[in-house]
């Protein structure tokens, strides 16, 4: 690891305003990171992949730890996320699986009888099964002088590729399992909260500040059906969390409807996606909780004086709130300029400028 050189120098100082909105305490400025702000816009981080598999980079933490801190070469953000992929953990689950390039993650057999759900290892120890990633957390712990963020999977996004066997549009394989096996979607349920809860754990000890759970497709479901099949692993992941002293941020796409059920869960930040207004979403959840988000990825493909309304919209949205973590409403697009990132950055910055106290 010692090839890996920080990119912005620790003497400059440590910056914790993400770390204070998280808590909703006052800030300077308003904090931004970007999801997939270490991705295939970046030529560096093209340059550094060219043929290589992703999930081979995921299991090189030297590799890892340098495209984490790609992006704070390029912008100014206020946090960096680890450069990994929700699916590495289940691949050491015991299932086979591969990161399609424009696809997505591939299942070799997902789960198709209730006894395939016993084919999923537990317990999960985070040391012996994925110790690269916890490497690349130690070593950017050391040399980051902005947060670390590490992240996870939720139970209901994984088991939908487990079940599904890759993406899917409708969600009906899951949908039907969750309904007509709830025996056995219980079990799937509770071994990936377990093993997810023991993973995140183990970032946090190894050096994360804070953590995210991407529960990328939870919002195909209704509410009734989020609350019977879903909150109650939710709450036991993030309830083992709990007093790690690493704020829970929770994230969705297409959870406008289930904004305050993803908060009683025990989030202590809840990131929204573009459809929902920020002031919206922040009443649903309630403001002495923190919101992260929300403008739509796509506005970033367009001229800058469109980016800049944009974004200023969301800003007065926020209305100089105390918790609110600037963000994009999804992940970065590959096709995004890296500059307007940066510019974007910037202007959040500067706009959102004033006394932290």
């Amino acid at each position: 690891m010692a090839t890996v050189q920080p990119l912005r120098p620790s003497s400059s100082g440590f910056k914790d305003r993400f770390l204070k909105a998280c808590r909703g305490e006052p800030v300077d400025r308003t904090p931004v990171w970007f999801m997939r702000q270490a991705g295939r816009y970046q030529p560096e981080y093209r340059e550094l992949r060219k043929d290589r598999d992703i999930l081979e980079m995921c299991r090189n933490p030297e590799l890892a730890a340098e495209v984490t801190m790609l992006p704070l070469a390029r912008m100014d953000v206020d946090a960096a996320i680890l450069f990994s992929d929700i699916m590495v953990p289940v691949a050491e689950m015991g299932f086979e699986v591969r990161i399609d390039p424009g696809v997505g993650p591939r299942v070799a057999e997902p789960i198709r009888t209730e006894a395939d759900v016993d084919r999923l290892r537990h317990p999960f120890d985070p040391e012996g099964q994925v110790p690269y990633v916890l490497e690349a957390v130690r070593f950017l712990r050391k040399v980051l002088n902005v947060p670390l963020i590490g992240f996870a999977g939720a139970p209901f996004t994984l088991a939908s590729y487990l079940i599904e066997g890759g993406p899917s549009r409708d969600f009906a394989r899951t949908k039907a399992f969750m309904h007509s096996a709830p025996q056995a979607w219980d079990r799937l349920m509770w071994t990936l909260g377990q093993n997810i809860q023991s993973y995140l754990r183990a970032q946090i000890e190894a050096g994360a500040q804070a953590v995210q759970v991407f529960d990328s497709w939870v919002g195909c479901l209704d509410p009734a059906d989020y609350s019977h099949y879903v909150a109650p692993y939710m709450l036991e992941l993030f309830g083992g969390l709990a007093g790690l002293d690493a704020p829970r941020i929770h994230f969705g796409v297409c959870t406008g409807e289930l904004l305050t059920q993803m908060r009683d869960v025990g989030a202590d930040v809840v990131g929204v996606d573009w459809r929902v207004l920020l002031n919206d979403a922040w009443e649903r959840i309630g403001f002495d909780v923190a919101i992260q988000g929300n403008l739509d990825p796509a506005v970033c493909l367009a001229p800058w004086d469109d980016v800049e309304i944009k974004a200023l919209a969301v800003l007065r949205r926020a209305a100089g709130r105390p918790g609110h973590i600037f963000n994009l409403g999804h992940g970065v697009l590959p096709q995004t300029p890296p500059d307007v990132l940066a510019r974007l950055v910037d202007l959040v910055h500067e706009r959102t400028e004033r006394a932290a106290s």
